[in-house]
């Protein structure tokens, strides 16, 4: 069994990571940092960790290197994780750490963990950078026309709310989203430069904020060099994700509902424009939580730890909400 820490871990990632790791047949989850909940039973805040007597603890970094894990994932806000990331460095560098942040995922010296992209490379890794949840569902999207893009691509992305994370804001607070939809970050967004980065060509990312709790929808539009049907595009969407249990294409537009509390990213609903049949788009969904982020997280430690990257996670019917 691998020994795993999850520092910060009372945020809605954090919800969903600890009953993976909980169930998961080779991880031990040995500890939970919140220095806010410290001493309180974790399952009292957490569902999902039935017969686990494990309490939140305030870990410090200076205390990282005594839990002896194996591997460490950091579910903090954006800025925080470098002194838990510099003290293992010194101390434990062996120790696997998957940083949930943003902090790393453009630093040249960590695998970007996108293991439907990157898997061979993030076998045996030992600092790994958790992709973003838009910049998951706007990379699979686009991954496979990459080389066919001509110009710069559109991605239109609506989020629920648990997105904005649980610190109060406009984003976040229900009388503010009912009957509303707030866009926000039109230019320059995190995940726009993540995107731009990781697929090597640029493009505009404009996110939205919906009342719905959870689940991602982006409505991508794109040049293409050479005109493609959309029988076309079918095709080439699943010979690029055979193989790939959690990529889902189909045909019609796929709907948040479908992926919602299930460990899937589903792409579809191909157009191509009569007028300027060079001109595409399509769809793609996923659980920002999940596929965007908790299921990632555990994808990633399956593969640095030489394990299948599916293990430990139910494909059959995923959590469903």
């Amino acid at each position: 069994m691998f020994r795993v820490a999850v520092i910060g871990a009372r945020g809605y990632t954090g919800a969903e990571l600890l009953p993976l790791l909980h169930r998961h047949p080779e991880f031990e989850l040995i500890a939970v940092g919140s220095g806010s909940a410290a001493g309180q039973p974790v399952n009292t805040h957490v569902e999902g960790l039935e017969g686990s007597d494990l309490v939140f603890e305030d870990i410090r970094p200076r205390k990282l290197q005594a839990l002896n894990a194996d591997a460490c994932v950091l579910a903090l806000p954006n800025g925080h994780a470098s002194r838990f990331v510099d003290a293992l460095d010194a101390g434990s560098p062996e120790t696997v750490v998957v940083d949930l942040s943003a902090d790393y995922r453009f630093d040249p010296a960590w695998s970007y963990g996108q293991p439907d992209r990157f898997g061979t490379q993030l076998m045996g890794a030992k600092r790994i950078a958790n992709p973003g949840c838009y910049a998951t569902g706007a990379q699979l999207a686009l991954a496979p026309l990459v080389e066919e893009l001509s110009g710069c691509p559109v991605v239109f992305g609506v989020s629920g709310y648990s997105g904005a994370g649980k610190t109060p804001s406009r984003k976040n607070d229900p009388e503010v989203l009912a009957d509303n939809i707030l866009p926000y970050s039109l230019v320059g967004h995190i995940h726009e430069r993540e995107v731009s980065h990781h697929l090597g060509r640029d493009i505009r990312f404009l996110p939205h904020v919906a009342p719905f709790f959870r689940g991602i929808s982006l409505t991508i539009s794109a040049e293409l060099l050479e005109t493609q049907t959309e029988t076309e595009l079918l095709a080439r969407y699943q010979a690029f994700y055979s193989g790939r249990p959690l990529i889902g294409v189909q045909a019609a537009i796929p709907e948040v509902r479908q992926v919602r509390g299930t460990h899937h990213l589903i792409v579809g609903g191909f157009v191509v424009s009569e007028h300027s049949p060079c001109r595409v788009s399509m769809v793609a969904v996923l659980d920002n939580l999940l596929k965007g982020a908790a299921t990632q997280a555990v994808q990633n430690l399956n593969l640095a730890f030489g394990l299948d990257a599916m293990t430990g996670l139910d494909v059959r019917h995923g959590r469903q909400i």
